[in-house]
């Protein structure tokens, strides 16, 4: 008797395999398995994967029923702190109009981010410009370049200081993949600072 319970357990579960020609079993509240798409690049249709009617949705059904679209005519990026991107072109106008533009970080984190800018300054600025901004890094001291300027004979401002940052001059590159938008103006805060301590 148990031989033949063992042997009809067995049978059960070999035969509840699914074999090749077998259909899948049909989904049980398939809204949960195929949900309207909220995710960019997938179809805007409902139920079953291989749901051919169009969506309801005017914008879907109009964008091939992709809910990836464009955005909004007039939408600006911004970072997570609300900082607008900066539009100035790198050209002489553009810096000579950078002077004008002031840092959009908060003033009530100012201890924070000069803290987080001397950092980021001593790691990435100091080789050329020196600890102090003299201008004396350790490139420069090494005989390898010269001509970095100090700050204290420039006329500049933390405006200006972003947008060299940001485009490079003169002989300096572009340091922008290095310093996010945000460490950008970190770091000009601090260079305003080692100019005025100067």
């Amino acid at each position: 008797m148990k031989r033949f319970i063992v042997l009809i357990i067995l049978g059960a579960l070999v035969s509840s395999c699914s074999g090749p020609d077998k259909s899948p079993a049909i989904v049980f509240m398939p809204d949960m398995y195929y949900s309207v798409a909220y995710e960019p690049y997938q179809k805007a249709t409902f139920g079953y994967p291989d749901y051919t009617e169009t969506s309801e949705v005017n914008v879907f059904s109009e964008n091939f029923e992709v809910t990836a679209l464009a955005p909004v005519e007039g939408t600006v990026p911004h970072t997570n702190s609300g900082i607008l991107p900066y539009n100035l072109p790198d050209t002489n106008e553009g810096y000579d109009a950078s002077k004008n533009v002031q840092s959009p970080l908060n003033t009530a984190n100012r201890e924070k981010d000069l803290a987080r800018g001397e950092k980021l300054f001593n790691q990435v600025c100091a080789v050329c410009h020196g600890v102090k901004g003299d201008g004396q890094g350790s490139i420069v001291l090494s005989g390898a370049y010269v001509g970095v300027p100090t700050y204290d004979s420039r006329d500049i401002t933390v405006g200006s200081v972003y947008h060299v940052i940001m485009y490079g001059r003169n002989a300096m590159g572009s340091y922008a993949p290095q310093l996010n938008q945000e460490d950008r103006w970190r770091v000009a805060e601090y260079v305003m600072q080692l100019r005025n301590n100067n």
